[in-house]
């Protein structure tokens, strides 16, 4: 049985999400790029060094632990069956992040900072290459490709494909005001790619 969090987790969890609340609210009202980290700060009734406590940067706040998420993926890929293809494997293992990011609403939110930020895009690419290396060592086996020390660089191109598909279902998603299945939408990049 997992033990419950102690008081300072759990009050460490609290602010977190209070910091959280407070900056997307001025994201809405604000936009990302106008809103500052003393703006952050204000609004949550902490001082500046108290927010990167909490945050690494602005970017961070909205973006999450992407380690912690790119583990979760990875996680969801390894469980999935050792027989089954790379492509059906990769898309089940993405339903994840639906998951991680909460509501519809949250996630249209979250996509429309994505596609008017230019910082947020410049942090999701270096994510991208980070979860490359995390993906790639199951996609590798997936392929049939002979294992070594280092991961073959098709395995890394093919982890590269399935994020830049994702990332164009999203922004279609996005751009459809959220009513396209981003499902589809992934599964109809890929099959251009296959193609």
């Amino acid at each position: 049985m997992t033990e419950p969090p102690s008081l300072r987790e759990r009050t460490r969890r609290a602010v977190h999400a209070e910091i959280a609340a407070s900056a997307m609210r001025l994201f809405r009202e604000n936009g990302f790029e106008a809103t500052t980290v003393d703006e952050i700060a204000r609004a949550a009734g902490i001082s500046r060094r108290s927010f990167f406590h909490y945050f690494g940067s602005k970017e961070d706040l909205v973006m999450g632990d992407t380690e912690a998420l790119g583990q979760s993926v990875r996680a969801a890929l390894e469980a999935r069956p050792p027989d089954e293809g790379a492509w059906p494997a990769i898309r089940a293992a993405f339903e994840v992040l639906q998951e991680k990011h909460g509501s519809v609403d949250d996630r249209f939110e979250l996509a429309r900072m994505y596609h008017h930020a230019p910082s947020l895009r410049a942090r999701h690419l270096e994510k991208h290459l980070r979860w490359q290396e995390l993906l790639a060592p199951d996609i590798q086996r997936r392929l049939g490709l002979p294992g070594s020390e280092a991961v073959d660089p098709r395995a890394r191109a093919f982890v590269a494909a399935a994020l830049a598909c994702l990332d164009a279902a999203v922004d279609a998603w996005f751009e459809s005001g959220g009513e396209a299945d981003p499902g589809q939408l992934f599964d109809e990049a890929v099959a251009a790619l296959r193609a």
